[in-house]
C-alpha cells in the first residue's frame, strides 16, 4: 500500500458515517484488507509523514475578488485556537495517556489537544499542530507561528494576549508583513504612552522572564484598545485588545473592535468538524499515534470541504452560508460515483454529475445570521463561573463604545 492509498482512504474514512477503515479502503480502491492489518499499518508510519502531508496540503484559498468577507481591507483573516477531542479507553491508551481530574474525579476520558491555524471567510485550516505528546495548547501554537502565510491578520483570544507570547508572535508577523489583533488578559499592568484620537492608546507593557517573573526581560510597546460591547437593556461587558496596527487613521478602533467577533467562527469551524463530520468528538483509534492521524485526516477532510464549498459559491453567494451538512452529504456521494463507479460513467456524465452537485449546494443556503449571544455560564460551575440555571439569549444589534 502507497502513501498515497493510505491518506485518500483515511481521508475518506473519516468523512463517512458508518463504517471500518478497511471497508472505506475498499469502496476507494477495491481492494481487500483486514482491520487488523490496517492497524497493524498505522502503528508503523512515522507521524513525520502526516505532519508533512498537513504542510502540503493546507494553504489559502481565498481571493479579494471572490470572497470578499475573508479579507479585512488588505489583510487575510486568520485566526488560532485550539480545541481536544477525546480518547478511546483502550489499553494502548490508558498506558501512555493520563486523564484529567475533574470536580467529581477523574475524566471519563484522556484528551488530545490540536491547534489550529483557521482561514476564517472559508473555515479553511492552514496548519495544525497535535499534542502526541500532551503538549499545552500555548506549545501546540508556538509551531504554527512560523507558518504564519503574507498579509494577514491573526486574531487570538486572551490566552495569547500575554506579553511573553506576544513577542515571539510579532516577530513572526514583522518576518512575513502581517499583523495581529489580540485580546488581553484584565490583570496586565500597562503604561500609556499615548491616547490616540480615536480612543485607543499606544501603551508599553514588560515581558517579564520565564520561571523568573520578578526579572524584566524587556519593554514592549503596542496599540491598546478598551471597547464595552452590549445590547441595550443588557449589562455591558468591557473587552480589551492590543493590536500591532498601530496607525489609528489605517485602522480605526471602532473598526477593529467590530471585527474582533469574527474570532467566534473558529468555534463554529470546530462545531462543524466535530459535531457534523464526525457526530462526536470521540477519536476511533485505539494508540495515541493513530488518534494523531486520525486528527490530521479530520483537518485534510475539513479543507477539502472547504474547497469544494468555496468552488459551489464560484463568488455568487457567501461561502459560510453554504449548508456545511449539504456540502458534506454532496461531496460523499459525489466521490463514490466518480471513484467506486467512473468506469460506469463517461466523462461528460461525471462533469454532469459535479455540477449538478455544485447547484444543489448553491440552492441550500442559510437565512443571514441574526445577531445573538448566549450568557457565558455553565450548568455546572467550575473555579468562579457562574450557574446556569434559566436558558435564555439576547438577540439585537451589538453596540460598541471605545472608551
Amino acid at each position: 500500500m502507497s502513501i498515497r492509498q493510505l491518506a485518500e482512504a483515511l481521508t475518506f474514512h473519516v468523512m463517512q458515517g458508518a463504517g471500518t477503515l478497511a471497508e472505506h479502503f475498499y469502496e476507494v480502491f477495491e481492494e481487500p484488507l483486514a482491520d487488523s492489518s490496517w492497524s497493524d499499518r498505522r502503528r508503523r508510519l512515522p507521524w513525520e509523514i502526516f505532519a508533512d502531508l498537513m504542510r502540503r496540503a493546507l494553504r489559502p484559498l481565498a481571493t479579494r475578488r471572490q470572497q470578499p468577507d475573508a479579507f479585512w481591507r488588505r489583510w487575510r483573516l486568520l485566526a488560532l485556537d485550539g480545541t481536544q477531542y477525546s480518547l478511546t479507553n483502550t489499553p494502548q491508551v490508558t498506558a501512555s495517556a493520563t486523564k484529567a481530574q475533574a470536580r467529581r474525579g477523574r475524566a471519563a476520558f484522556a484528551k488530545m489537544g490540536v491547534a489550529v491555524l483557521l482561514e476564517l471567510g472559508l473555515h479553511n485550516p492552514l496548519a495544525a499542530a497535535i499534542a502526541r505528546q500532551g503538549d499545552s495548547e500555548l506549545a501546540l501554537a508556538r509551531r504554527l507561528f512560523a507558518q504564519l502565510p503574507k498579509g494577514v491578520l491573526l486574531l487570538a483570544d486572551r490566552l495569547y494576549g500575554v506579553p511573553a507570547v506576544i513577542v515571539e508572535v510579532w516577530a513572526a508577523c514583522r518576518r512575513v508583513h502581517s499583523q495581529f489583533l489580540f485580546r488581553m488578559p484584565r490583570h496586565i499592568t500597562a503604561r500609556v504612552l499615548t491616547k490616540l484620537p480615536d480612543g485607543s492608546r499606544r501603551i508599553r507593557v514588560a515581558v517579564r522572564e520565564p520561571g523568573r517573573p520578578w526579572k524584566i526581560a524587556s519593554w514592549l510597546e503596542m496599540r491598546e484598545i478598551r471597547v464595552q460591547a452590549g445590547r441595550k437593556g443588557f449589562r455591558r461587558h468591557e473587552l480589551r485588545l492590543c493590536t500591532s496596527l498601530l496607525d489609528h487613521r489605517q485602522a480605526p478602533a471602532l473598526e477593529l473592535a467590530a471585527l474582533y467577533a469574527a474570532r467566534w467562527e473558529h468555534e463554529l469551524y470546530f462545531r462543524e468538524a466535530k459535531r457534523v463530520l464526525r457526530q462526536t468528538d470521540l477519536l476511533q483509534s485505539h494508540t495515541v499515534e493513530t488518534g494523531a492521524q486520525e486528527i490530521a485526516a479530520i483537518m485534510l477532510a475539513t479543507a477539502l470541504l472547504a474547497r469544494e464549498r468555496m468552488r459551489a459559491a464560484n463568488g455568487q453567494v457567501p461561502v459560510l452560508r453554504i449548508k456545511f451538512g449539504v456540502v458534506l452529504a454532496v461531496v460523499r456521494s459525489t466521490w463514490f460515483y466518480l471513484g467506486y463507479c467512473d468506469d460506469l460513467l463517461t466523462a461528460r456524465q461525471q462533469d454532469q454529475i459535479v455540477r449538478r452537485g455544485q447547484q444543489i449546494m448553491r440552492y441550500c443556503v442559510t437565512a443571514k445570521r441574526r445577531a445573538r449571544s448566549c450568557p457565558r455560564a455553565v450548568r455546572q460551575p467550575i473555579r468562579g463561573w457562574p450557574r446556569l440555571q434559566k436558558t435564555h439569549s439576547m438577540t439585537g444589534p451589538v453596540q460598541l463604545k471605545i472608551v
